[in-house]
């Protein structure tokens, strides 16, 4: 596949590294944007449509309060995230354009999409068509491989994560516990049961493979109405995974055998068996994917075969009070310097961007 995505010209593994986003820069702030209203909620706040009140532009902007993170001592999560969206820019990842803070909260700016989760489609259709869940699975796969090819693991694909546009196309967020790949990972055990691979769970090494796993966990309860492994926690998935290698043993009306053994090859248990576990070649040239339009897809050319409706696509009801407990203990006031580092600024970073680029012409 050639991508047409625009790579930020830099490396979270610290090559090429570039000048800090200014912490001083005070451009950006909450009271440069409208807020409309909440369009939905994470673990440490909830999501709004807002308006930038210069430029008329519609973004999402993530609110997350600094108490409840340190409280679920998630500090290095939001940090971590915010460093490695700073290196990723993509047609089908949620970018992001500004981070800034305040003394109560951080905040995360990023592209507005309207089309609402996975998670709340599924929730409303129970089924997919094969040419829905085949669209849907290019636009995954298209993401994770720009993010694999900058030496990160995703760790998080659900249907929760996955976002679409007003047109159809899909893609990836919430990368709070993504990681850069070393060889050595078996500590890195986070991620959500059910869409968990099984070395992960089994705290064993991990690569690329685990992302593709949870992939064919989403296609399957795409096609099946239900996941492969089901479980009321990470101890009763585990056994399920130990006693029964899950697998589609029926064709579903509608379907094609070529789609069920996609999904049966992404849901191997072991890792080096797994399709994908050699990169996304060998996701692209299997039967049911090998003549899919890569190329018309990576330009936004193709119409999506399932297209949200045009009002808000999401539950209101998800949108209440926070059940967790906030540490009483915690002194805000000097915990600030936990957040060093966290503001950025996209036009900062392409003015330096440019700076360098013209300075290396004027060299040559």
């Amino acid at each position: 596949m050639t991508s047409n995505n625009t790579k930020r010209p830099t490396n979270i593994n610290g090559k090429n590294p570039r000048p800090e986003s200014s912490e001083q820069s005070n451009s950006i702030s909450k009271s440069s944007f409208n807020y409309h209203y909440a369009i939905g909620r994470g673990g440490f706040g909830k999501v709004w449509k807002v308006e930038m009140k210069r430029t008329k532009e519609f973004f999402a902007l993530k609110e997350m309060q600094k108490l409840r993170v340190i409280s679920k001592r998630s500090v290095h999560s939001v940090m971590n995230e915010r460093k490695i969206l700073e290196t990723l820019k993509a047609n089908f990842i949620v970018n992001m354009h500004f981070a800034f803070q305040d003394r109560e909260n951080l905040y995360l700016v990023m592209d507005l999409k309207n089309g609402g989760d996975l998670r709340y489609h599924i929730a409303k259709n129970k089924r997919f068509t094969e040419v829905q869940t085949k669209f849907i699975a290019a636009c995954i796969v298209s993401g994770l491989q720009y993010v694999h090819s900058n030496g990160i693991l995703h760790r998080d694909i659900k249907p929760e994560n996955l976002v679409f546009d007003e047109r159809g196309y899909l893609h990836i967020t919430d990368f709070g516990i993504a990681r850069v790949w070393t060889p050595e990972n078996s500590k890195d055990t986070s991620g959500t049961p059910g869409y968990m691979a099984p070395e992960v769970i089994f705290r064993q090494n991990h690569g690329i493979a685990a992302d593709y796993f949870a992939v064919g966990v989403i296609l399957y309860e795409l096609m099946m109405g239900r996941r492969p492994y089901i479980g009321r926690d990470r101890k009763e998935i585990r056994d399920q995974m130990i006693s029964r290698q899950a697998r589609v043993s029926e064709i579903p009306e509608g379907w094609t055998m070529e789609a069920v053994d996609f999904i049966n090859k992404l849901i191997q248990r072991k890792s080096s068996s797994r399709l994908g576990n050699k990169g996304f070649g060998e996701i692209s040239s299997h039967p049911w994917l090998k003549d899919f339009p890569w190329k018309d897809l990576s330009l936004g050319a193709l119409t999506s075969p399932y297209i949200p409706r045009s009002q808000d696509n999401f539950d209101p009801r998800n949108l209440g009070d926070w059940k967790d407990e906030i540490d009483p203990t915690i002194d805000l006031a000097s915990s600030q310097n936990l957040f060093i580092g966290y503001s950025y600024d996209e036009r900062v970073f392409m003015e330096v961007s440019n700076a360098h680029h013209k300075k290396s012409l004027s060299s040559f």
